[in-house]
């Protein structure tokens, strides 16, 4: 694999990944269903952790999304960002497309499900359903400062809250990736350093690795991960690999973390090891040996990860709250094999139905009205790539 090390040629010209990252999108699916299974595991009836470390390392696919985050964004905005010419309004305007809409719809469907569970009498801790945690849910503000209230309407909405933070700094982000764009060894070691205060920080206040924050300061998780994906991304640009260079890196880094999972090896260092999965999988198509990663239903897949994401704790939640009601059982029960199989096909069929018929037709409308509003010639940019990202 060479690099190209020229630092004469304008960023969007040297640039070695092509518009396109299908196996950027395929992956989201497969890191969905990580943390999927990673909540299910915890309400399962047999003990997976006993011979395997991957159901319980599968929750770190938030990290992950944290890092593609970085790397993705940077990508799609390449151009204005090597350019000045960011807008910003837009830039918000398409990340708010991007999470809200979903968000808010699976918000609602909890909604609906705590209203009916207080009209039906069912038992459930209704100080988890408050009104004020209720209102940074909404605002994604409830990762933001230490918690010092519940805010668990929709768990794995907390890192929407980090992610948002993050969408708000993109233009501190995105002009520290542009300074160090050709030194991308020291936007990783900046990384590293981002990661070691965050960590001592958060040991100091909470007593845990900061690769736990979640509706507790989470946002100093996504910091350094974030500039991780960025620097991912600015390393990337001067690799220029062949098929089998690429292959042979994108199967060698997948291998490695799924083993570090297995064995359950320190959490930080799969974080850390999810790194280089990201940039190999980004390469495949610089080398064109993404073939496999961009089958229609792949990309299908992935591209319904956010709605699967949001959606799957609801439905566990729901599911087991009426088989208590049905059948007189605790709702804290444990789950058969069977039901586990229902949850899987049930989360994901509805997750491909909500973003067929709302997720994508909303945000394209959104972004059209924004096209209309604030017409813009930078926006093509942003466009050619659909930076989806959690």
């Amino acid at each position: 694999m060479r690099q190209d090390r020229s630092g004469t040629a304008p960023e969007a010209a040297r640039g070695a990944f092509p518009d396109a990252l299908p196996a950027l999108t395929s992956v989201r699916f497969l890191l969905a269903l990580g943390v999927v299974l990673f909540h299910y595991q915890l309400q399962w009836s047999w003990n997976a952790s006993a011979w395997t470390g991957l159901f319980n390392r599968a929750q770190y696919g938030v990290d992950i999304f944290f890092i593609l985050s970085g790397f993705v964004l940077t990508h799609a905005y390449r151009q204005p960002l090597a350019e000045g010419t960011l807008d910003y309004r837009r830039f918000l305007v398409a990340r708010i497309a991007r999470i809200y809409p979903t968000h808010l719809l699976v918000l609602a469907f909890v909604l609906v499900m705590v209203g009916l569970a207080i009209l039906v009498g069912a038992e459930f801790d209704r100080g988890l359903y408050n009104p004020l945690g209720l209102a940074a849910t909404v605002l994604l503000v409830q990762a933001w400062l230490p918690q010092t209230f519940v805010a668990d309407w929709n768990g794995p909405s907390w890192s929407l809250s980090a992610e948002w933070f993050a969408y708000l700094a993109f233009p501190a982000f995105a002009w520290i990736g542009v300074a160090l764009a050709q030194r991308p060894w020291r936007l990783l070691s900046l990384s590293a350093l981002v990661f070691v205060g965050a960590e001592l920080s958060y040991q100091a206040m909470f007593g845990q690795t900061v690769v736990h924050a979640q509706a507790n300061l989470g946002v100093l998780r996504i910091a350094p991960e974030f500039i991780y994906g960025i620097a991912l991304y600015r390393l990337g640009q001067g690799l220029r690999p062949t098929r089998v260079q690429a292959l042979a890196a994108g199967w060698l880094s997948a291998t490695t973390l799924l083993l570090l999972m297995h064995f359950k090896a320190d959490d930080r260092l799969v974080v850390l090891a999810a790194g280089p999965v990201i940039l190999a999988l980004a390469v495949l198509s610089t080398a064109r040996a993404d073939r496999l990663l961009s089958h229609p239903w792949m990309l299908v897949a992935g591209e319904a990860s956010y709605a699967l994401y949001l959606l799957h704790m609801p439905v566990l939640i729901g599911w087991k709250g009426v088989v208590s009601i049905l059948t007189g059982r605790s709702s804290t029960y444990l789950l058969g094999a069977w039901e586990v199989a229902c949850l899987l096909v049930l989360s994901t069929a509805a997750a491909l139905i909500i973003h067929h018929r709302f997720e994508a037709p909303v945000r394209g409308k959104l972004r059209r009205e924004t096209d209309r509003l604030w017409p813009a010639s930078v926006a093509r940019h942003a466009k050619a790539t659909s930076p989806d990202s959690h």
